[in-house]
């Protein structure tokens, strides 16, 4: 599924110039994003009433079996990329194939970075780069790997 959401960063980085030239306010979050759940919905819609634009940075498949493990991920990047794009509330996606997403960051210059109430302030990543970081509170018992630990219970024999 290709999309017009899903751009290389020389893509994007063009497209944010673009925006900031209109005076658009660029929202930015990232994630592995392996299962989509009700959690990344929430953070999803929250970080959009941030600003006009959201880009959300996705970990690639390998950045995510670094950072989860060898069984990880459960969806490959394209996928995930394609899902989260199809978001009302997503406007760009980029991969990226390190284990954190500071070189992203830099390229996205947000003005508002969005990260879960997981992350402590101090262990975000981007915060010197953001105009203003925002810390969302998490849904409780929603996390990717709780859904796994869910299935593998359920449907072990």
């Amino acid at each position: 599924m290709k999309t017009k959401k899903i751009l290389s960063w020389s893509a994007l980085r063009q497209k944010l110039q673009a925006a900031r030239r209109r005076g658009k306010k660029i929202v930015f979050t990232n994630g592995c994003f392996d299962l989509l759940h009700i959690g990344h919905m929430k953070v999803f819609a929250q970080c959009k009433k941030w600003g006009d634009l959201l880009v959300v940075g996705l970990n690639s498949d390998r950045s995510v079996k670094r950072l989860k493990g060898p069984k990880r991920p459960l969806v490959a990047e394209k996928e995930r990329a394609a899902l989260v794009a199809s978001l009302a509330d997503v406007d760009f996606v980029a991969l990226f194939p390190q284990d954190t997403p500071a070189a992203l960051v830099r390229l996205v210059r947000p003005d508002v970075l969005v990260k879960g109430g997981d992350w402590a302030a101090g262990q975000i990543v981007g915060k010197d780069v953001a105009k203003k970081v925002v810390r969302i509170p998490l849904v409780k018992g929603r996390s990717t790997s709780n859904l796994i630990r869910l299935i593998v219970k359920r449907y072990a024999r």
